[in-house]
């Protein structure tokens, strides 16, 4: 009796013992998972290089700035416009206007006789006391300090190659206007081959964009002109302009509002000034970045 329960405790054990089907089958299930997580790792390294997740972009608050049209300048919102002479000395240019009395080319006028609608003589002073509003378009609009006066666009460059390199990145066109010379002179490609083109302020009104021009002289103003030069533009007596394209005022929009909301700003109303730079990236091309921010006094 006890020999057959000795027999069949000895069949037990065996049958309890590892087969070799049994390692080899763990041995491959434990190289498949590392395999496994040795692709999935290649794979996110993958994904990292070719996708790139950005911030996301910013909801931009409409500008609706304020303008007071054919209104002569003043301190009141007056219903009935001055007199007729008045008109001549009080009424201010639009951004049209400034561009037609430094190329003689613009198409529209300020104001003009025949267009207003006014009781007073041609000879007499109306009275009225003009209009607070600031130069633009008739509206109410906002209190916000318009764009092209609070943007600022500044360059690292050591050289001439260097600055070129960065305007035709951004597809930054420059330009020429006055001097007696009734077109609008451009210039693009200005690092490689540069090309020169002609137009009319109606055309560049038209197409509304942003520009920007030298306030105070500047080394890369120098640049400025040797590469308008360079693309035979002539630059002598006349004023020299930036004109930047759509996609990077829209782009310069998102960091702007990025920049005055890390700030703890709610709304652009209170931005006086931004600054700009245009700087390395690490993709190997340029990107402009918030350097400076100024900020209006409450209630201001």
């Amino acid at each position: 009796m006890s020999n057959a329960r000795s027999v069949r405790s000895a069949r037990g054990a065996d049958g309890l013992k590892t087969q070799k089907v049994d390692v080899v089958a763990s041995g491959l299930m434990a190289a498949l998972m590392v395999l496994g997580l040795i692709a999935f790792l290649l794979f996110l390294i993958w994904l990292t290089e070719v996708w790139t997740w950005g911030p996301g972009e910013l909801v931009i608050e409409a500008e609706n700035l304020a303008g007071r049209g054919d209104h002569a300048a003043g301190f009141e919102r007056d219903i009935e416009p001055p007199g007729a002479e008045e008109i001549v000395d009080l009424t201010e240019p639009t951004l049209e206007q400034t561009l037609e009395a430094v190329t003689d080319a613009a198409t529209s006028v300020a104001a003009s006789i025949d267009s207003i609608d006014s009781q007073s003589a041609a000879a007499s002073h109306g009275t009225g006391v003009g209009d607070s509003r600031p130069p633009g378009p008739l509206g109410e609009g906002d209190d916000i300090v318009p764009r092209y006066e609070r943007w600022e666009l500044k360059f690292q460059a050591k050289g001439i190659r260097p600055y070129a390199q960065q305007l035709d990145f951004f597809k930054i066109e420059l330009a020429c206007i006055g001097g007696g010379v009734q077109t609008v002179d451009y210039a693009a490609n200005v690092a490689s081959a540069p090309q020169s083109r002609s137009g009319t302020s109606a055309a560049e009104n038209k197409l509304g964009r942003l520009y920007f021009m030298w306030r105070n002289d500047s080394p890369l103003k120098r640049f400025d002109e040797q590469l308008l030069g360079q693309a035979g533009v002539r630059t002598s007596g006349r004023q020299i302009l930036k004109f930047i394209p759509k996609s990077l005022e829209a782009r310069l929009e998102q960091l702007e509002a990025r920049a005055f909301r890390d700030a703890g700003k709610t709304t652009i109303r209170q931005v006086a000034k931004t600054i700009f730079q245009s700087e390395s990236s690490a993709s190997g091309g340029y990107e402009f970045k918030v350097i400076e921010q100024r900020y209006r006094n409450p209630g201001g």
